[in-house]
């Protein structure tokens, strides 16, 4: 018996009873619950965004900003009211807060009592931003906060545009006022240029005499540096004058101290002592003639009568008391005839001795002294001299110690005197050192000022030229700035305020969310009814073994049928989703073929994991249904998915579907979906191939298949 044949035997057993026929409607209608319902209840979610409840709390109180009111708060609330995203519920603060938290509201918006003041603060010295309060909770629904999250961005930057807009129109109509002020600055400039010109004049005249003036601070520093060392010199003379007046006070006052008793106590004894020597000096004097000639014979008498008292002595003493016997001794001998004892005699005699050598000794100084003062007139001379001198002396006497009071006095103030002099060449030294340093200080700090006046002068001439050059560049500037009117004005802030916009250009656009993500759930629909079908009809033809039908044959008795009824499921799931829903194929005559290969394709799949496998085959298609949902990339981008998913996404058939059927539904290049026909047609083939051997295998009946170890 043929397959078409066998499997038209297959699908009749669907019309005997009701039951059977129930259960064929549930095949044909069960994808639809997966794809047609799956798709309407999320079809369109942001184009019904206005039926969700959103509290709206507006503490903005506004503010001023150059005269004018600001209300921002109140602004964003009518854009806000005005838009169709959310519904917009206004309350205060604590009611969102805890409509949040219960679930009456998904969200809450709260825009802040110093909204508008941060915002017109940025008009004038300080700057300012605005801060909009978003509150979630993810337990009430996670996709509304991530949808909130869109939608207050766009709220965020209408806000910043409407307040940017308002402050560049503050300051487009500042420009008039900049232009007026620039003319005026202008003219200030002017004035600016010429009195730098007289000031100029003026510093060079300072600077000239600055010259001057610093020649002669030269000058004053040379002179002051002789003078300086002139009382260097001086302080060094004053200061020994003051040591050697210090050392003769001390002398003066240390003799005065001995003497001054001793003059007051013999003063009138000097007077007569001097009386004395003047009177002898007189009487010499008288007699000098007589003492001239008697001298020199005094004077060789005097020195034979030494000579002879030398030798007497030595004759009489100076051997016998070099031969003396010791005390108790017995002399040798007798003394000499006429000899004495001489023990008590040569004291006398050595008395005697002396005197005559004194004797002649003077006699000698004596007979010299007149032989050297030229004779008598020269004694004469000297001795009219003593007498004058003891005279004054015997005058003078009775007041000596007065005079060596009033001497010792002048002495000391003398010494007090020169160490007066000292202290003062000292500081005066001192002092014109100070002056040297100061002249010099002063002289640097004329060639400073020479320096700075040069300085000056030159800057001053660069603020001339640059006064002039600012004078010239405001001229032009004042020309440049703009003067707008109202209108341009308003264009002008509208294109500053919002200077970027972002031109979207969709190639192929999806109308709304359900058309994104038909791709995903078709192939999921398709999966699921091959899944159901085979759990009504064997995946191997009972019939067809039994009677010893080929493999092959065997295996397309039961794949057609399930093809079939895929092909039918496919049907009625796109009239639904296109008649029922709204989804519009770009390319529908292909998007039913391929539909038709990947209703094939699912099917010998479902049934070679059902025949090969038998009861746990089942639980393998649904566990491979789960991992082509989890890689096949229908939601999210699969590189998004972890590394296990993005390995298995080009080894599963989903996968190309998926990619396919977006190419199909929204257009674009049709590369993927020849790849698709082509890994759908070796998917087909193979299952087909390994059903078909597992087919001739169950030709044979074993213990194994008699009793099964699972059955479902």
């Amino acid at each position: 018996m043929r397959s078409p044949r066998l499997a038209a035997l297959e699908l009749r057993r669907f019309g005997r009873g009701r039951l059977p026929r129930a259960a064929l409607v549930a095949l044909l209608l069960l994808p639809l619950l997966y794809g047609a319902l799956y798709l309407w209840s999320f079809w369109d979610p942001y184009g019904r965004l206005d039926k969700i409840p959103v509290a709206l709390v507006n503490e903005d109180t506004g503010a001023k900003a150059k005269g004018q009111e600001v209300d921002a708060g109140r602004q964003i609330v009518r854009g806000l009211r005005d838009s169709d995203t959310f519904d917009w519920r206004e309350t205060d603060a604590r009611h969102a807060r805890e409509g949040v938290e219960n679930g009456t509201y998904y969200l809450s918006l709260t825009l802040p009592a110093d909204l508008s003041s941060r915002i017109a603060s940025n008009a004038g010295d300080k700057t300012g931003t605005g801060t909009l309060d978003v509150r979630t909770n993810d337990a009430n629904n996670y996709i509304v906060g991530q949808i909130s999250r869109t939608v207050f961005s766009e709220v965020r930057s209408a806000a910043s545009t409407r307040a940017t807009r308002s402050f560049l129109d503050r300051i487009f109509v500042s420009f008039s006022d900049l232009h007026d002020q620039t003319s005026k600055a202008a003219g200030g400039a002017d004035k600016l240029k010429n009195g730098s010109d007289e000031a100029g004049s003026g510093a060079g005249k300072l600077v000239s005499g600055l010259a001057d003036a610093q020649d002669g601070g030269d000058g004053l520093v040379r002179g002051l540096g002789t003078l300086d060392a002139g009382a260097a010199d001086l302080a060094s003379g004053a200061g020994k004058v003051a040591d050697g007046t210090g050392e003769l006070a001390g002398k003066v006052n240390k003799a005065a101290g001995q003497l001054g008793p001793f003059l007051r106590e013999n003063q009138k004894s000097l007077g007569e002592a001097a009386g004395l020597v003047a009177d002898g000096a007189g009487t010499v004097r008288a007699h000098l003639d007589d003492l001239v000639k008697a001298a020199p014979e005094a004077a060789r008498e005097a020195r034979t009568a030494s000579t002879t008292l030398d030798k007497v002595y030595a004759e009489q003493c100076g051997a016998r008391r070099s031969a003396s016997p010791a005390p108790g001794a017995t002399p040798s001998g007798a003394p000499p005839s006429g000899a004495t004892d001489p023990s008590p005699a040569c004291p006398a005699l050595a008395e005697a001795k002396k005197a005559a050598a004194q004797v002649a000794t003077v006699s000698g100084d004596l007979d010299t002294l007149i032989g050297e003062r030229g004779g008598v007139d020269g004694l004469d001379h000297d001795l009219a001299t003593l007498t004058t001198q003891a005279r004054a002396l015997q005058k003078q006497a009775p007041h000596l110690a007065d005079d060596l009071d009033t001497a010792v006095a002048r002495i000391n103030a003398l010494d007090k005197g020169a160490q007066r002099v000292a202290d003062g060449a000292d500081r005066l030294r001192t002092g014109i050192g100070t002056a040297r340093t100061g002249a010099t200080t002063l002289d640097e700090g004329l060639g400073a000022l020479h320096s700075g006046a040069g300085d000056l002068s030159a800057g001053l001439r660069r603020l001339s030229d640059g006064s002039g050059t600012l004078a010239n560049g405001l001229h032009e500037g004042a020309g440049k700035i703009p003067d707008y009117g109202d209108d341009a004005r308003a264009a002008h802030a509208g294109a500053m305020a919002d200077p970027v916009r972002l031109a979207s250009h969709d190639l192929h656009k999806a109308p709304n969310y359900g058309t994104g993500f038909a791709p995903y759930f078709i192939p999921l629909a398709l999966w699921v009814g091959a899944m159901v079908a085979y759990m009504l009809i064997a995946p191997l033809n009972r019939r067809a073994l039994a009677t010893g039908t080929t493999a092959a044959r065997a295996t397309l008795a039961s794949w057609l049928p399930v093809v079939a009824l895929g092909f039918a499921q496919a049907g009625a799931l796109m009239a639904v989703l296109h008649w029922g829903i709204g989804l519009d194929l770009e390319r529908p005559v292909a998007t039913i073929a391929f539909l038709f290969l990947v209703t094939a394709c699912f099917a010998a799949l479902v049934q070679w994991l059902n025949a090969q496998f038998g009861a746990a085959g089942r639980i393998l298609v649904l566990a491979l249904l789960m991992l082509q949902l989890t890689s096949a990339g229908g939601t999210y981008p699969v590189e998004t998915s972890p590394a296990f998913f993005h390995a298995l996404h080009p080894f599963l058939p989903m996968s190309y579907v998926v990619e396919a059927l977006r190419r199909l539904v929204t257009g674009g290049g049709l590369g993927p979906v020849w790849e698709g026909c082509a890994v759908l047609g070796g998917f087909t083939l193979a299952a087909l191939a390994l059903t078909a051997w597992r087919a001739r295998r169950a030709q044979v009946w074993t213990v194994e298949r008699l009793h099964p170890e699972l059955s479902l």
